[in-house]
C-alpha cells in the first residue's frame, strides 16, 4: 500500500470527473473552486463533453485503462491529502477508481453521484449504478447526493424532510461515514412543507436543508432558497469545497458548513453566462475556508460546539415527554394549563434578560438586533395572555400564579449571569431556551408523525415554528457566533469550557421545565 501523505504545507486535492467545455461544472468548476480556497488541484478525466449552459451535446468517455494511468500519475508524485469523484460514466471507470484509492491509501474520499446533468443529459449509464454502489461509495468518508440521485440509489421518493432522514440512513448502509442529501431541488416553506420552485412569491421565502447524517446524529444546514437560474455546477462546486477542507484538517461538519457557505455566496453573487443555466460565481470576493475556519469571517459554529458538549442534556430537552405528547396531542390538558401559567412569569423574567443584553451591547448594530429580539419577545408576551385566555386562564389568574420552584431555579440563572458575567455570559444562558424552542417547533411541524387534525396543541407548535419566531431564532444565533468571535481567542480553552458549562446548565434547567409541566401527573 502507497502512502500519499502531504509532503509539504500546501494541501494537494485531486478530482476524478469529466470535463465540462462550458467550464461550469465538471473538472473545471472543482479546479476554479480549488484554486479561489487556496488548495492546489489536480485532476484526472474521466470522459470530455460537448457542453454549454443550454445542455449537453456530446459526451465521449475516456477509456478506464487511461483514467487508470492518469490516476497513477498525480498519486504517485504529487499524492493527494484529499480527493473528490464527479462524473464516472461507466463501471470500468468506477471499479478502477475504487482500486487505486485502495493501492494508494487515500483517506478522504468525497464522492459526488453525479448521474444528471442540470440540463437533464444522463452523465452515469444504468449498469454503472450497482458499481458505484458496491464499489465506490463503502471507500467514501462523505457522499454528496442531491435528491434525485438519493432516489436513484436507494429506489425511494423523497418528497419530505422525513423522507430524507430515512434515505440518509439507507445511503450510510452502504459504508460510507457520513451521507450529505442536499436540498437545492426541495425548497420549504415556513412550516418545513416543499415549495414548488416555480412559484416565485412562495421561494421569496423559502429555505434550502441539506441534511449530514453519521450513522447516529442528524445535522441540518439551513440556509435561504436562492431564486437564480445561474446552477448549473453547484453540485461539483459543494463536493471540491468540502474535498478542500478536508484537506486543509478541518473535521467533515465543518467542511460540510463551508462548502454550503461557499456555494451560497456563489449563487448570491452569479452573473449571466449564455443562454440558460449559467454557473455560480466561483470567485465570491473575501472568501476563505481554512483550517481554523468553517465559514467567512468565523471558526468552526459556536453554537454547534455549545450544543456538541452537552448531547444527552440537548436531546432530553429537544425530546423530552412533555415535547413529545405536545406533538401526538396527548398531554393532559391540566398539565398544558399549569405549563402555560408558569410560562407567563418566565415570558416576563426573559424579557427583563433580554433587555439586559441590548443593554450590554455596545455597537449600533448589535443594540438594534438585541433591541428586536426584545421586541418580540414583547409580541409574544401579549399573544401569551391571548392564549391563556382562549384556554380558559384569564390575566388575573396568570398574575396571582405562585412561580414554581423549577421556574424560579431557571430564571435567576439566567439573571445571575447576566448580573455577574458579561454580554456573552448572558448570551450563552438565554441559548438553550430560544434556539431550542426554534429547534422543536420547526421539527414538529414539519414531521409528519406530528398530530395536526384535533390537536390542541397545533397553534402551540404553529407559534414557534412560523418566520417571526425562527428569524428571532436566526438573530439571536448570530449575535452568539459575533460576541464569541470578538470576546474569545482560540487558545483560551478555560473560557470556552467555561461558556459550555452555562450552556450546559441553561439546557438542563430547560428540561426541568418540562418536567415541571408534567409535575400534575399522579
Amino acid at each position: 500500500m502507497v502512502s500519499v501523505q502531504r509532503q509539504d504545507g500546501v494541501p494537494k486535492v485531486l478530482t476524478v470527473a469529466g470535463s465540462d467545455s462550458g467550464g461550469g461544472a465538471g473538472i473545471q468548476a472543482d479546479l476554479k473552486t480549488f484554486n479561489t480556497l487556496s488548495v492546489y488541484g489536480t485532476s484526472v478525466l474521466t470522459a470530455v463533453t460537448a457542453q454549454n449552459t443550454v445542455g449537453v451535446q456530446g459526451i465521449f468517455p475516456v477509456p478506464s485503462e487511461f483514467v487508470e494511468q492518469q490516476m497513477r500519475s498525480v498519486l504517485e508524485d504529487i499524492g493527494c491529502d484529499a480527493a473528490k469523484t464527479g462524473m464516472l460514466f461507466d463501471a470500468s471507470i468506477i471499479k478502477s477508481v475504487a482500486n487505486l484509492f485502495k493501492t494508494f491509501a487515500v483517506s478522504h474520499v468525497v464522492v459526488d453521484p453525479v448521474m444528471i446533468s442540470t440540463s437533464g443529459a444522463r452523465l452515469l449509464n444504468q449498469d454503472a449504478v450497482a458499481a458505484l454502489r458496491d464499489c465506490l461509495i463503502p471507500l467514501s468518508e462523505i457522499l454528496t447526493p442531491n435528491i434525485p440521485e438519493a432516489e436513484v440509489l436507494t429506489g425511494m421518493k423523497i418528497t419530505s424532510l422525513e423522507h430524507v432522514r430515512d434515505a440518509a440512513r439507507e445511503l450510510h448502509s452502504l459504508g460510507c461515514r457520513y451521507v450529505l442529501v442536499k436540498g437545492g431541488h426541495m425548497p420549504l416553506d415556513d412550516a418545513r412543507g416543499p415549495v414548488d420552485i416555480n412559484d416565485e412569491e412562495a421561494c421569496k421565502t423559502a429555505r434550502i436543508v441539506d441534511i449530514l447524517f453519521d450513522g447516529k446524529e442528524f445535522v441540518e444546514y439551513n440556509n435561504p432558497y436562492v431564486a437564480t437560474r445561474s446552477t448549473h455546477g453547484t453540485g461539483c462546486t459543494l463536493s471540491a469545497a468540502i474535498t478542500a477542507g478536508l484537506a486543509m484538517g478541518l473535521k467533515v461538519r465543518d467542511a460540510v458548513n463551508g462548502g454550503i457557505q461557499f456555494v451560497s455566496n456563489g449563487l448570491l453573487t452569479s452573473f449571466a453566462i449564455g443562454k440558460g443555466s449559467g454557473p455560480l460565481n466561483h470567485f465570491p470576493s473575501e472568501f476563505a475556508l481554512t483550517a481554523n475556519r468553517s465559514s467567512p469571517k468565523k471558526r468552526q459554529s459556536f453554537v454547534q460546539m455549545l450544543k456538541s458538549t452537552c448531547p444527552k442534556e440537548w436531546d432530553a430537552y429537544v425530546n423530552h415527554k412533555f415535547v413529545q405528547q405536545i406533538g401526538d396531542g396527548t398531554l393532559p390538558i391540566k398539565c398544558f394549563k399549569h405549563f402555560i401559567r408558569q410560562d407567563y412569569i418566565f415570558l416576563r423574567h426573559y424579557a427583563r434578560a433580554n433587555a439586559l443584553a441590548s443593554y450590554r451591547e455596545h455597537e449600533m448594530e448589535q443594540i438594534v438586533k438585541a433591541a428586536q429580539i426584545v421586541a418580540y419577545i414583547g409580541i409574544e408576551c401579549q399573544m401569551h395572555v391571548k392564549f391563556c385566555e382562549e384556554w380558559g386562564v384569564s390575566l388575573d389568574e396568570l398574575e396571582s400564579t405562585v412561580e414554581a420552584t423549577p421556574n424560579l431555579a431557571y430564571t435567576r440563572y439566567v439573571l445571575e449571569k447576566g448580573m455577574s458575567g458579561d454580554r456573552l455570559d448572558l448570551r450563552v444562558a438565554l441559548g438553550p431556551c430560544l434556539i431550542g424552542y426554534g429547534e422543536i417547533g420547526m421539527r414538529l411541524a414539519s414531521d409528519p408523525a406530528t398530530k395536526r387534525e384535533g390537536n390542541p396543541y397545533w397553534p402551540w407548535i404553529q407559534n414557534y415554528a412560523k418566520a417571526e419566531f425562527q428569524d428571532a431564532v436566526t438573530e439571536g444565533t448570530e449575535i452568539l457566533e459575533t460576541l464569541f468571535e470578538e470576546m474569545v481567542p482560540a487558545s483560551n480553552t478555560k473560557r470556552i469550557a467555561q461558556l459550555c458549562d452555562t450552556f450546559r446548565q441553561a439546557t438542563i434547567l430547560e428540561e426541568h421545565f418540562w418536567e415541571m409541566g408534567l409535575s400534575l401527573l399522579p
